[in-house]
Protein backbone atom coordinates (compact mmCIF):
# COMPACT_ATOMS: atom_id res chain seq x y z
CA UNK A 1 0.00 0.00 0.00
CA UNK A 2 1.11 3.42 -0.40
CA UNK A 3 2.58 5.43 2.58
CA UNK A 4 0.51 7.98 4.19
CA UNK A 5 1.94 10.44 6.71
CA UNK A 6 -0.01 8.36 9.95
CA UNK A 7 1.37 5.09 9.04
CA UNK A 8 4.75 4.60 7.12
CA UNK A 9 5.24 0.88 8.37
CA UNK A 10 9.02 2.05 9.53
CA UNK A 11 9.63 2.85 5.14
CA UNK A 12 10.72 6.19 4.58
CA UNK A 13 8.43 8.73 5.14
CA UNK A 14 7.03 10.93 2.44
CA UNK A 15 8.01 14.44 2.27
CA UNK A 16 5.64 16.12 -0.38
CA UNK A 17 2.50 13.65 -2.10
CA UNK A 18 1.97 16.74 -4.31
CA UNK A 19 4.48 15.49 -6.73
CA UNK A 20 5.51 16.56 -10.48
CA UNK A 21 5.40 20.48 -9.59
CA UNK A 22 9.03 21.14 -11.20
CA UNK A 23 7.98 20.03 -14.51
CA UNK A 24 7.15 22.89 -16.99
CA UNK A 25 4.67 22.85 -19.95
CA UNK A 26 6.52 21.66 -23.14
CA UNK A 27 8.36 18.71 -20.26
CA UNK A 28 5.00 18.33 -19.08
CA UNK A 29 3.28 17.25 -22.38
CA UNK A 30 6.35 14.10 -22.58
CA UNK A 31 6.02 12.92 -18.85
CA UNK A 32 1.57 13.08 -19.80
CA UNK A 33 2.52 10.81 -22.54
CA UNK A 34 4.97 8.25 -21.52
CA UNK A 35 2.92 8.21 -18.09
CA UNK A 36 -0.25 7.20 -20.51
CA UNK A 37 2.06 4.77 -22.68
CA UNK A 38 2.72 2.32 -19.70
CA UNK A 39 -0.40 2.58 -18.44
CA UNK A 40 -1.50 1.01 -21.78
CA UNK A 41 1.14 -1.49 -21.85
CA UNK A 42 1.65 -2.47 -18.03
CA UNK A 43 -1.00 -5.32 -18.45
CA UNK A 44 1.52 -7.47 -20.35
CA UNK A 45 4.78 -5.52 -19.45
CA UNK A 46 7.02 -8.27 -18.14
CA UNK A 47 6.01 -10.76 -20.49
CA UNK A 48 6.91 -8.64 -23.66
CA UNK A 49 9.91 -7.87 -22.02
CA UNK A 50 11.32 -11.18 -20.93
CA UNK A 51 10.14 -12.38 -24.86
CA UNK A 52 12.28 -9.53 -26.33
CA UNK A 53 15.59 -10.04 -24.59
CA UNK A 54 14.99 -13.85 -24.37
CA UNK A 55 15.59 -13.48 -20.45
CA UNK A 56 18.62 -11.92 -20.38
CA UNK A 57 17.39 -9.09 -19.16
CA UNK A 58 17.54 -10.92 -15.68
CA UNK A 59 21.51 -10.94 -15.83
CA UNK A 60 21.72 -7.27 -16.51
CA UNK A 61 19.81 -6.53 -13.09
CA UNK A 62 21.15 -9.11 -11.44
CA UNK A 63 24.71 -6.84 -12.43
CA UNK A 64 23.30 -4.02 -11.55
CA UNK A 65 22.39 -5.07 -8.08
CA UNK A 66 26.30 -5.87 -8.06
CA UNK A 67 27.17 -2.70 -8.53
CA UNK A 68 24.71 -1.25 -5.85
CA UNK A 69 26.48 -3.24 -3.29
CA UNK A 70 24.21 -2.32 -1.04
CA UNK A 71 25.00 -2.59 2.99
CA UNK A 72 22.83 -5.24 4.75
CA UNK A 73 20.29 -3.74 6.60
CA UNK A 74 20.14 -0.77 4.25
CA UNK A 75 17.20 1.38 2.43
CA UNK A 76 17.39 1.18 -1.17
CA UNK A 77 15.16 3.13 -3.46
CA UNK A 78 14.47 1.85 -6.85
CA UNK A 79 13.25 4.66 -9.27
CA UNK A 80 11.03 4.54 -11.99
CA UNK A 81 10.45 0.55 -10.85
CA UNK A 82 7.54 -0.42 -13.04
CA UNK A 83 5.98 -3.81 -11.93
CA UNK A 84 9.04 -3.76 -9.45
CA UNK A 85 12.16 -6.15 -11.36
CA UNK A 86 15.29 -4.45 -9.65
CA UNK A 87 13.33 -3.94 -6.53
CA UNK A 88 12.62 -7.42 -6.09
CA UNK A 89 16.03 -8.81 -7.27
CA UNK A 90 17.27 -6.53 -4.84
CA UNK A 91 15.51 -8.11 -1.73
CA UNK A 92 16.18 -11.77 -3.43
CA UNK A 93 19.46 -10.61 -3.48
CA UNK A 94 19.87 -9.64 0.61
CA UNK A 95 16.63 -9.93 2.37
CA UNK A 96 17.89 -7.67 4.65
CA UNK A 97 17.30 -4.99 2.78
CA UNK A 98 14.21 -2.67 2.55
CA UNK A 99 13.40 -0.81 -1.04
CA UNK A 100 11.21 1.47 -1.96
CA UNK A 101 9.85 1.25 -5.80
CA UNK A 102 8.74 4.77 -6.95
CA UNK A 103 6.85 5.74 -10.04
CA UNK A 104 4.78 8.02 -11.88
CA UNK A 105 2.45 5.43 -13.38
CA UNK A 106 -0.39 3.75 -11.23
CA UNK A 107 -1.02 0.58 -13.10
CA UNK A 108 2.56 0.09 -13.23
CA UNK A 109 2.70 0.03 -9.31
CA UNK A 110 -0.52 -1.62 -9.49
CA UNK A 111 1.53 -4.91 -11.45
CA UNK A 112 4.29 -4.33 -8.93
CA UNK A 113 1.70 -4.58 -5.26
CA UNK A 114 0.31 -7.54 -7.72
CA UNK A 115 3.87 -9.37 -7.30
CA UNK A 116 4.85 -8.63 -4.27
CA UNK A 117 2.02 -10.67 -3.21
CA UNK A 118 4.19 -13.75 -4.69
CA UNK A 119 7.43 -12.30 -4.83
CA UNK A 120 8.11 -10.64 -1.25
CA UNK A 121 5.98 -12.06 1.50
CA UNK A 122 8.10 -10.95 3.63
CA UNK A 123 7.29 -7.15 3.10
CA UNK A 124 10.47 -5.71 2.40
CA UNK A 125 8.98 -3.76 -0.41
CA UNK A 126 6.78 -0.72 -0.49
CA UNK A 127 5.49 1.04 -3.63
CA UNK A 128 5.02 4.82 -3.70
CA UNK A 129 3.55 6.88 -6.77
CA UNK A 130 6.06 9.55 -7.45
CA UNK A 131 7.72 11.36 -10.01
CA UNK A 132 11.82 10.85 -10.26
CA UNK A 133 11.82 14.75 -11.07
CA UNK A 134 10.19 15.68 -7.36
CA UNK A 135 10.78 12.99 -5.19
CA UNK A 136 8.68 12.34 -2.11
CA UNK A 137 11.03 12.02 0.05
CA UNK A 138 13.54 14.07 2.69
CA UNK A 139 17.21 14.73 1.84
CA UNK A 140 19.67 11.99 2.61
CA UNK A 141 17.04 9.72 3.07
CA UNK A 142 18.69 6.14 0.91
CA UNK A 143 21.45 3.64 1.41
CA UNK A 144 21.05 3.17 -2.43
CA UNK A 145 19.45 3.39 -6.03
CA UNK A 146 18.67 2.76 -8.82
CA UNK A 147 17.09 2.99 -12.10
CA UNK A 148 16.23 0.59 -14.86
CA UNK A 149 15.80 1.13 -18.29
CA UNK A 150 13.62 4.34 -17.69
CA UNK A 151 16.52 6.90 -17.87
CA UNK A 152 15.59 7.61 -21.23
CA UNK A 153 12.00 8.54 -20.67
CA UNK A 154 12.70 11.51 -18.26
CA UNK A 155 12.41 15.08 -19.24
CA UNK A 156 15.71 15.80 -18.29
CA UNK A 157 18.56 14.01 -16.77
CA UNK A 158 20.59 16.27 -14.99
CA UNK A 159 17.73 17.18 -12.73
CA UNK A 160 16.63 13.51 -12.18
CA UNK A 161 20.15 12.54 -11.50
CA UNK A 162 20.37 15.68 -8.88
CA UNK A 163 17.04 14.94 -7.22
CA UNK A 164 18.38 11.32 -7.06
CA UNK A 165 21.52 12.32 -5.72
CA UNK A 166 19.16 14.68 -3.29
CA UNK A 167 17.71 11.99 -1.33
CA UNK A 168 20.82 9.52 -1.17
CA UNK A 169 23.14 9.39 2.04
CA UNK A 170 26.57 10.68 1.42
CA UNK A 171 28.95 7.95 0.07
CA UNK A 172 26.04 5.62 -1.37
CA UNK A 173 25.42 4.40 -4.84
CA UNK A 174 23.44 5.24 -7.98
CA UNK A 175 23.11 2.51 -10.31
CA UNK A 176 21.43 3.25 -13.74
CA UNK A 177 20.38 0.27 -16.30
CA UNK A 178 19.58 1.34 -19.63
CA UNK A 179 20.11 0.49 -23.34
CA UNK A 180 23.06 2.18 -24.63
CA UNK A 181 24.79 2.66 -28.24
CA UNK A 182 27.31 -0.34 -28.76
CA UNK A 183 30.75 1.17 -29.72
CA UNK A 184 31.33 -1.66 -32.32
CA UNK A 185 29.85 -0.23 -35.59
CA UNK A 186 28.67 -4.25 -37.22
CA UNK A 187 27.36 -5.00 -33.59
CA UNK A 188 25.61 -2.09 -33.55
CA UNK A 189 23.75 -2.08 -36.56
CA UNK A 190 22.57 -5.87 -36.12
CA UNK A 191 21.22 -4.20 -32.63
CA UNK A 192 19.49 -1.37 -34.61
CA UNK A 193 17.85 -4.21 -36.92
CA UNK A 194 16.56 -5.81 -33.86
CA UNK A 195 15.74 -2.71 -31.71
CA UNK A 196 13.98 -0.61 -34.23
CA UNK A 197 12.60 -3.43 -36.54
CA UNK A 198 11.59 -6.35 -34.24
CA UNK A 199 10.93 -4.91 -30.89
CA UNK A 200 7.64 -2.68 -32.52
CA UNK A 201 6.63 -5.47 -34.11
CA UNK A 202 6.74 -8.52 -31.31
CA UNK A 203 5.31 -5.42 -29.14
CA UNK A 204 2.51 -4.76 -31.24
CA UNK A 205 1.74 -8.34 -31.01
CA UNK A 206 2.24 -9.20 -27.68
CA UNK A 207 2.47 -5.97 -26.08
CA UNK A 208 -0.66 -5.07 -26.99
CA UNK A 209 0.82 -1.44 -28.82
CA UNK A 210 3.22 -0.89 -31.41
CA UNK A 211 3.03 2.82 -31.20
CA UNK A 212 4.80 2.23 -27.40
CA UNK A 213 7.00 -0.09 -28.48
CA UNK A 214 7.88 2.31 -31.49
CA UNK A 215 8.92 5.01 -28.81
CA UNK A 216 11.03 2.70 -26.66
CA UNK A 217 13.50 1.96 -29.19
CA UNK A 218 12.98 5.91 -31.24
CA UNK A 219 13.84 6.81 -27.28
CA UNK A 220 17.56 6.00 -27.97
CA UNK A 221 17.79 8.38 -30.56
CA UNK A 222 18.73 11.50 -28.77
CA UNK A 223 19.59 9.19 -25.55
CA UNK A 224 23.84 10.13 -24.82
CA UNK A 225 26.00 7.64 -25.45
CA UNK A 226 27.72 5.77 -22.44
CA UNK A 227 30.32 8.66 -22.05
CA UNK A 228 28.06 11.64 -22.51
CA UNK A 229 26.09 9.76 -19.99
CA UNK A 230 29.10 9.61 -17.18
CA UNK A 231 29.55 13.37 -17.80
CA UNK A 232 26.25 14.18 -16.48
CA UNK A 233 26.05 11.78 -13.49
CA UNK A 234 29.24 14.11 -13.05
CA UNK A 235 27.72 17.55 -13.60
CA UNK A 236 24.70 16.14 -11.53
CA UNK A 237 27.42 16.01 -8.44
CA UNK A 238 28.04 12.43 -8.36
CA UNK A 239 31.86 11.05 -7.94
CA UNK A 240 33.42 8.18 -9.27
CA UNK A 241 31.62 7.31 -11.74
CA UNK A 242 31.99 4.88 -14.00
CA UNK A 243 30.21 2.17 -16.09
CA UNK A 244 30.27 -1.10 -17.03
CA UNK A 245 28.69 -2.32 -20.41
CA UNK A 246 26.71 -5.38 -21.12
CA UNK A 247 24.97 -7.28 -23.63
CA UNK A 248 27.61 -6.79 -26.17
CA UNK A 249 27.90 -2.96 -25.42
CA UNK A 250 24.24 -2.35 -25.98
CA UNK A 251 23.40 -2.14 -22.46
CA UNK A 252 25.29 0.02 -19.89
CA UNK A 253 25.18 0.04 -16.05
CA UNK A 254 26.17 3.47 -14.83
CA UNK A 255 27.52 3.98 -11.15
CA UNK A 256 27.76 7.06 -9.18
CA UNK A 257 28.71 7.69 -5.49
CA UNK A 258 26.53 11.07 -3.81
Amino acid sequence: MPLTPGDTGGKPKVKNPHFGERIGSVQMDKALYVREMFAEIAPRYDATNKLLTAGADEGWRKRAVAELAAPHGGHILDLCCGTGDLAFHLVKTDPTLEVTGTDFCAPMLDGARSRAQREDRAGRTTFVEGDVMALPFADATFDGATMGFSMRNVVDIVATLREARRVLKPGSRLVNLDVSKAPNPLFRRLFNLYFYGLVPLVGGIVGGSKSAYTYLPNSLTNYPDADELAARFRTAGFSEVRYVRLGGGAIAAHVGVA
